[in-house]
């Protein structure tokens, strides 16, 4: 009876050993898709921060204004050319 019972402790003991073993090994696989997501992250977040300079850019209004004269040949309209409609 009590070499059954040994068996049975040494058996949970190995069960339990290699449950360490995997989980631990788990632990260090997700720990590196943690890192690698943290990085990928940091990347997009600088790419954002470039695009929202990129777009503030664009949209000052003096390169707005330059862009309108030179390619649509837009420009302010004369002193004599302004009509005020009043209601």
């Amino acid at each position: 009876m009590a070499r059954i019972l040994v068996a049975i402790l040494l058996l949970a003991s190995v069960i339990t050993a290699i449950g360490v073993v995997h989980a631990r090994h788990q632990h260090r696989q997700l720990f590196v898709q943690l890192t690698r997501l943290e990085a990928a992250r940091d990347e997009l977040n600088i790419d954002f921060g470039r695009l929202q300079l990129e777009q503030a850019t664009w949209a000052e209004s003096n390169r707005i204004d330059q862009v309108a004269r030179q390619r649509l040949g837009m420009k302010f309209p004369e002193t004599a050319d302004i009509v005020v409609i009043r209601p």
